[in-house]
């Protein structure tokens, strides 16, 4: 019994650290081409986005010390780790109101996790800038401090 009782353990120590493993692994890559219930856009669609939307609500969900250094002009911060449907009710005026979101780029997924507690909360235009921040710098477009 102890023999089976130590296998056990031990087999469960190892799934865990695979498990961890993977999830380093996953966090470490790309983001999704897509999100469920969002419309992709590039840093040329965002601008359209605002000349066509007065009331286009762009949010920066990289972390403040990020937003700091530089950002997207009329973007407001909202971190992903602060983004719920009460943070996201006080900076959107309603379901009905677009909002895009962005974060460092490609291999960031903070902007993605964002996306997802909008669609899920009921947000009817979300638009994502998978781009971000990296894409934005790189075409020369102006920031904000």
């Amino acid at each position: 019994m102890k023999l089976y009782v130590n296998r056990l353990l031990g087999t469960l120590f190892v799934s865990m650290l695979l498990l961890g493993a993977g999830q380093v692994l996953a966090s470490s890559g790309e983001t999704p081409d897509q999100i469920p219930g969002t419309t992709k856009v590039t840093a040329e669609d965002l601008i359209s986005l605002v000349e066509k939307h007065d009331n286009l609500v762009i949010i920066d969900a990289r972390k403040a010390e990020d937003y700091q250094g530089g950002f997207v002009e009329g973007a407001i911060s909202l971190p992903d780790t602060v983004t719920n449907p009460e943070s996201l009710a006080k900076v959107v005026p309603g379901k009905d109101t677009p909002v895009l979101f962005y974060c460092n780029g490609k291999k960031c997924g903070r902007s993605v996790k964002s996306c997802k507690t909008a669609v899920a909360d009921g947000y009817k235009t979300v638009y994502w800038y998978r781009g971000g921040w990296d894409d934005w710098v790189a075409k020369g477009l102006p920031v904000a401090h």
